[in-house]
């Protein structure tokens, strides 16, 4: 029988545990950037664990998924204030507001149209904005659908999760909607991304499980040993495998594309693990609520 893989986990304290460590990135600089949700900052850890962090005005605005930009800063979610904010690699912030009010931002990639797309959770639209700030919105066919994280797919489409609606939607650069649901009741879909495979890969939060979409809308489903574990954010690394955040059980697992699963338990308890990401460096890492960032290397 081959070895199973092991990993070696460091934390590093980054922010105080009120501040809500999330979302997560790897810059165009070779650090880490990440949002605090409950203070309004934006941080950056580099691979030795040196860490800066910049305060948003106001506090209050909710940053939530951040990813690396085609113009080389980061780009954000405001859910609360229900704009898109940019930042700089130096710290230099601004934000866009969004035609729709209240529209709830979430999830954001970077598309093949190098525009940034994001999905509007409380408003049933996918948004894409320019790296200039010109914002356009597509309305879902599904009311209620809760639009949550988004990844560029193949065939230049952008590929979301739907988690009240049960179901994975992809659109095309031209605003074309495609519906997938769910084989799984009550799923609840979140982190989504795309595998070396030319599929996506996504999180079922409600069932425990990860489940796999290939371009012609095939759905595979896979069970985590812990149907409970509340799996949240999901990443694909170099080698071809995507990695996972189990937020409800405190670990961070692994599924390889033939649906082999292995899970580290995190060394801090109840650290509460959201966004995940692989850093310059090849190792994992991902954003503990507790208020720090753990890395994850294989070995």
């Amino acid at each position: 029988m081959p070895r199973r893989p092991t990993v070696s986990i460091a934390e590093f304290p980054v922010s105080s545990r009120e501040a809500g460590p999330y979302g997560i990135t790897c810059g165009a600089d070779g650090a880490l950037w990440f949002t605090m949700v409950h203070h309004g900052r934006i941080g950056r850890v580099t691979p030795g664990g040196d860490v800066t962090s910049y305060q948003l005005e106001p506090a209050s605005t909710g940053p939530s998924i951040i990813t690396s930009g085609p113009d080389d800063a980061l780009w954000f979610t405001q859910f609360r204030a229900h704009r898109i904010g940019r930042i700089t690699t130096t710290g230099d912030a601004e934000s866009f507001p969004l035609p729709t009010p209240d529209a709830g931002p979430f999830g954001i990639t970077t598309g093949p149209d190098d525009a940034l797309w994001f999905t509007e959770a409380s408003a049933d639209r996918i948004g894409r904005i320019t790296t200039s700030g010109q914002v356009t919105e597509f309305p879902l066919p599904l009311p209620g659908a809760f639009p949550s994280a988004i990844a560029t797919g193949p065939g230049d489409r952008l590929w979301f999760t739907m988690n009240q609606a049960n179901a994975i939607g992809s659109i095309g650069l031209g605003g074309d909607i495609s519906v997938y649901p769910l084989p799984t009741p009550a799923a609840a879909p979140v982190g989504i991304t795309a595998g070396a495979d030319d599929a996506m890969w996504f999180v079922e939060i409600g069932a425990g499980q990860i489940g796999r979409i290939a371009p012609d809308g095939k759905i595979d489903e896979f069970a985590l040993p812990d149907r409970s574990s509340r799996p949240h954010a999901i990443a694909t690394d170099t080698s071809g495998d995507c990695w996972f955040t189990e937020w409800g059980a405190n670990r961070v697992g692994r599924i390889t594309p033939a649906g082999r699963i292995d899970e580290y338990d995190l060394p801090s308890p109840s650290s509460e693990p959201h966004g995940i990401a692989q850093g310059p460096d090849g190792a994992i890492w991902t954003a503990l609520e507790i208020g720090t960032i753990a890395r994850l290397t294989p070995r």
